[in-house]
C-alpha cells in the first residue's frame, strides 16, 4: 500500500526499523513499510527466511504494560487455535523492546509478530468485491471466529499485571473517552456539536438501562473493521489488536457491521454474521436488540479519533463528515 510521508520522516522510520531489527538478529535487510497510523508496520524477514511484521508503536499512545498485555492476549488466542499473529521473541527473549529517543523520533517500543496470509476483507469507502454468496461465507466465518475469540477470552486467566483499556460507558461516552471527546472537538460547528452532546446524554441513559443479556462484557478486539479481517480459502483471520481491551461483545459485532450498512447485500451480511456468532456462542434476541445502540456508539468513536490526529490528510473534513453520518445514523435508528 502507498504510505504518504515526507522523505526525511520516511528515512528516519526506515532507519529506526533497521536498528530495531538488530534485536532480532536480522538487521541486514530493507524493511518494507506497509502502514503508518497508530503504528509504523513493516514487512520483514526472520533469520530463517519467514516473513514477519515489525511494529514501531506510536510514542505515548500505549504504555509498556498495555503493549505487553496485548502480546500476551494474542499469544493466548493463538494457543487456543484462533488465526491471529503470534509474538516473536527477540534474541534475548523479550517480546517487547524499548528504543531510546533518536532525534526526529521519540522513545518508543517495538515488537515483531508472525506474518498472517490473506487479503483484507475490503477497504473503507469502497464497495465489497465479493459475490453475495461469498459474503455470506465470509461473514458467517467472521461471526463464528469472533464468538470463539470471546469464548477463549472468558476461559483465559490473564497474568498478573495484565492491563488493557476498557470500552465501557466511560471509555465510549464518559468525560474522557478512549478516542476523544467527539462532542467537543475542533472542526465541529455549533449545531452538530450541540446535537452530539444531546445524543451523548441520550446514549448514556440507554446504556444504563440496557437489559442484562446485552451486557456481555469481557476482552474484545474492538476494531474488527474490513482491513483487520484477512480472508483466504481457509477462512478468516484477525490482525491489529492495537485497540483490544475490555468491552461489550456487541461492540465487536457493531464494528464489523457499521461500514457495511450501505452494501446492497447488507441484510445477508448481518444475518450471516449473527448466525455464525450463534453457532459458537449464545446471542439471544433480547441481547441483539442492543445492536443499534452499539452501531451508534461505534460511529461516534471515529469523530474523536480523527479530531485527535489533525496531522492526517483530510482529518478536519472527516471530523465533520463522521459527525453528519453519525447524527443521520442515530436518527435512522430512532435515537433522535
Amino acid at each position: 500500500m502507498s504510505v504518504d510521508l515526507s522523505k526525511p520522516f520516511r528515512h528516519a522510520l526506515d532507519n529506526r526499523a533497521r536498528q530495531a531489527l538488530v534485536h532480532w538478529g536480522v538487521a541486514d535487510q530493507q524493511p518494507e513499510l506497509l502502514k503508518y497510523r497508530e503504528n509504523a508496520v513493516f514487512r520483514v524477514r526472520l533469520a530463517d527466511g519467514r516473513p514477519a511484521a515489525l511494529r514501531l508503536h506510536r510514542a505515548g499512545y500505549h504504555s509498556e504494560t498495555a503493549l505487553r498485555s496485548e502480546l500476551q492476549w494474542m499469544a493466548a488466542l493463538g494457543d487456543g487455535g484462533l488465526a491471529v499473529p503470534r509474538p516473536i521473541a527477540a534474541a534475548d527473549g523479550r517480546l517487547l523492546v524499548a528504543l531510546p529517543d533518536a532525534g526526529e523520533l521519540a522513545a518508543q517500543h517495538v515488537d515483531v509478530i508472525g506474518w498472517v496470509d490473506g487479503e483484507p476483507l475490503g477497504e473503507s469507502g469502497k464497495r465489497l468485491s465479493h459475490s453475495p454468496g461469498r459474503l455470506v461465507e465470509i461473514f458467517s466465518s467472521l461471526g463464528a471466529s469472533m464468538a470463539e475469540m470471546h469464548n477463549l477470552a472468558d476461559r483465559w486467566t490473564p497474568p498478573d499485571g495484565f492491563w488493557r483499556a476498557a470500552w465501557n460507558g466511560d471509555g465510549l461516552i464518559g468525560e474522557r473517552p478512549i478516542w476523544g471527546r467527539f462532542w467537543d472537538c475542533e472542526g465541529l460547528s455549533a449545531a452538530p456539536a450541540s446535537a452530539l452532546s444531546n445524543l451523548r446524554l441520550d446514549l448514556r441513559q440507554r446504556l444504563a438501562v440496557m437489559p442484562t443479556p446485552a451486557r456481555d462484557f469481557g476482552l474484545i478486539h474492538a476494531d474488527l473493521v474490513r482491513e483487520n479481517v484477512l480472508v483466504d480459502a481457509t477462512g478468516v483471520k484477525f490482525i491489529d489488536f492495537d485497540d483490544a481491551g475490555y468491552g461489550y461483545r456487541l461492540f465487536d459485532l457493531a464494528t464489523a457491521l457499521l461500514k457495511n450498512r450501505r452494501e446492497p447485500a447488507y441484510e445477508m451480511i448481518e444475518a450471516a454474521l449473527i448466525a455464525g456468532y450463534r453457532s459458537s456462542r449464545s446471542l439471544t434476541e433480547e441481547a441483539l436488540a442492543g445492536l443499534p445502540l452499539f452501531l451508534v456508539l461505534r460511529s461516534l468513536t471515529y469523530i474523536g479519533w480523527f479530531a485527535a490526529r489533525p496531522e492526517l490528510p483530510g482529518a478536519r473534513e472527516r471530523v465533520r463528515r463522521y459527525a453528519d453520518e453519525t447524527l443521520a445514523l442515530a436518527e435512522e435508528l430512532g435515537f433522535r
